[in-house]
């Protein structure tokens, strides 16, 4: 008996450690989060719940400086970054290995705790190219207008935040927040999907408690950590608050993961003023979609049919008999309604009128505006202007931060853009940056920017050969690149552009024969001007070319004129070697010449002294001695 205990507990033992090590393997992991503290120079971790945040460094450019908070509700960060005017109008937040997903993203403002700025700059924000935000006077003092925050997808590994300058200030950026949230949050119909922002307009906890966000309502992390602000009444004497500690049944669920906390306190109409009423300002001519919580928390209200009431979003019925405890299935659960409306005015109100029963109920609100996301720039065409930015030293007032074309409000200064239908995508079809200063060279990238009608970049300091890639670019109709210091010859590919009507290349330090092909476009109504470039010739108007050589004809000859100032040079050499070699003779015959002179008196003298064996002077026998032959 005790053998088949033991067994027992031990089989009991082994379940509960299989259960709990295969919930934990098919768990859902956390939500990604990152957070940023502008302007710091080291990771920050925040108080009360040990919040990390990391350090800006290589994200953007701006300048850090000293933070004052705005509101209570601003993180506690020290720092912020702030983006002088001279730096560009437009400057962003560009991060990378981002995991794909949707996502609730927040920004937060502040001050530059110093004398000599200003106290309330204003500017818009963009999210991946959307503008979502525009700073309004008062943001500093109203603690829901101290931060942005959208829900947006992310779907290419990166995010773009960027700050765009108005004149009235320079932006100053306290912290941002990217928080992963259900890839369902906040559907509200067919017209719902990846090409949506969802900007938070308002969001409100009714009745009795303290602003909070999720963190503080023990929500669930894929919730967003939102924050929800405090309203104890919607106009005096309108309304009575009701709170309770019951929990709340069907709060916390996917994928909206709303906390409990939400539901425990509640706005009740009275007898004075029966309707529930709401109003906020909106943006005129914008659709908005509102979501309506509620639970039926007052301990007067027990049962089905006892409070009933009909819903109006400026004055249209939406809702129809709302009876919170028949349509959430009892007491003390939760009830969501959503609804999307298009806002003509600049009001929005949202009223609860009884029917049955004399008073309304309501726990929460939010409201958020709904947003077209905004189309791209080609990424093509996005890398060939930054190559072109760098390659012609652009000026930093210029900016050309993040997409050249969106949001619509702030296209880059210079850059012209066009909206191709059929590819849902924005190319550059102009660039007009005359007269900027610009230095550097053209790259041959700039072909990348194939729909190009229009180049104006005269009157800069531009120097270097001119592209022959240009001539790739067959729908260029103007290029005008005079006043430059471009030298070398004119590309013969220019005059593969059919389209091209102004040809502007004078006043700079071309040479060579101008093209045939451009040459002959002169009598089809172009406009094209070489003048003022001292080495060009071959069409009226300039010099007469000698004649002409090819390529190849070029550098033969400079070939053969090497090899002859090679030729001349050893020539040169061996004549010098041989004159040295004569001048060393002479030197050494100079030298030895007293001596051969001696020594050639002696050998006559010598000569002289011999008798001579000529006739009449012979020796005899008897003198020359007996004779050996017998």
């Amino acid at each position: 008996m005790h053998f088949e205990a033991s067994m027992l507990r031990f089989l009991l033992l082994w379940l509960l450690v299989f259960c709990t090590a295969f919930s934990s393997s098919s768990a859902r992991p956390p939500p990604f989060a990152m957070r940023i503290s502008c302007g710091a120079r080291d990771n920050v971790h925040t108080p009360p719940t040990n919040t990390l945040w990391y350090k800006d460094f290589a994200y953007t450019g701006g300048i850090p400086a000293n933070a004052t908070r705005t509101s209570f509700i601003t993180p506690p960060l020290k720092t912020l970054r702030y983006f002088p005017l001279s730096g560009g109008p437009e400057n962003c937040y560009n991060l990378n290995n981002v995991p794909k997903g949707h996502y609730s993203v927040r920004m937060f403002f502040g001050l530059v705790n110093q004398t000599n700025f200003d106290s309330e700059p204003l500017f818009d924000v963009s999210v991946e190219g959307t503008q979502i935000c525009s700073l309004q006077s008062g943001w500093s003092t109203h603690d829901d207008e101290a931060f942005a925050e959208a829900i947006v997808f992310l779907l290419d590994g990166t995010a773009s935040f960027c700050f765009h300058s108005t004149g009235h200030g320079d932006p100053t950026i306290l912290s941002i927040e990217i928080l992963q949230v259900d890839e369902n949050a906040y559907y509200f119909g067919p017209q719902w999907g990846q090409g949506i922002v969802l900007r938070t307009a308002t969001r409100l906890s009714c009745g009795t408690g303290q602003s909070k966000f999720g963190t503080d309502y023990s929500g669930d992390l894929w919730g967003g950590d939102r924050f929800w602000k405090f309203i104890k009444t919607f106009g005096q004497d309108s309304d009575r608050p009701r709170s309770t500690e019951s929990s709340i049944k069907q709060a916390s669920l996917s994928p909206n993961f709303y906390p409990e906390g939400l539901y425990q306190s509640a706005l009740v109409s009275t007898d004075n003023q029966p309707e529930l009423t709401y109003a906020m300002d909106v943006e005129p001519n914008r659709n908005y979609s509102i979501w309506l919580h509620f639970a039926e928390i007052d301990s007067s209200v027990t049962g089905i049919g006892q409070r009933v009431f009909d819903i109006l979003i400026n004055s249209d019925v939406t809702f129809q008999d709302v009876d919170v405890i028949k349509m959430s299935g009892g007491r003390y659960a939760a009830l969501v309604l959503n609804t999307t409306v298009a806002i003509s005015g600049r009001t929005l109100t949202i009223t609860l009128k009884p029917k049955n029963g004399s008073h309304a109920i309501i726990n929460a609100i939010e409201v958020f505006e709904v947003i077209i996301a905004e189309s791209k720039t080609s990424p093509e065409e996005v890398i060939a202007l930054q190559t072109l930015k760098n390659a012609l030293s652009l000026p930093l007032r210029l900016g050309w931060n993040g997409d050249p074309c969106v949001p619509q409000e702030h296209p880059w200064s210079g850059a012209d853009c066009h909206f191709d239908s059929n590819s849902s995508k924005w190319f550059i079809d102009g660039l007009g940056l005359d007269n900027q200063g610009l230095r550097g060279f053209l790259p041959d990238d700039i072909s990348k920017l194939s729909h190009l009608q229009s180049i104006n970049l005269s009157g800069n300091m531009i120097h270097g050969a001119i592209p022959s890639s240009l001539g790739t670019i067959a729908s260029l109709e103007i290029l005008d690149l005079s006043y430059n210091f471009f030298n070398g010859s004119i590309p013969e590919s220019l005059g593969q552009l059919t389209s091209l009507q102004i040809l502007n290349l004078n006043g700079n330090s071309l040479s060579g024969r101008v093209p045939a092909a451009l040459g002959g476009r002169l009598l089809h109504r172009a406009s094209f001007n070489f003048t003022d470039n001292a080495g060009l010739c071959g069409i009226p108007g300039l010099r007469t070319c000698g004649p002409h050589l090819s390529a190849g004809a070029k550098v033969g000859i400079a070939l053969g004129a090497l090899l002859l100032l090679l030729l001349i040079g050893i020539c040169s050499m061996c004549w010098w070697k041989r004159r040295q070699n004569i001048l060393r003779a002479q030197q050494l015959a100079a030298r030895d010449a007293p001596y051969a002179k001696a020594r050639t008196h002696l050998s006559r003298d010598i000569q002289m002294t011999r008798p001579h064996n000529n006739y009449g002077h012979s020796r005899t026998a008897a003198e020359n001695g007996p004779s050996l032959l017998s």
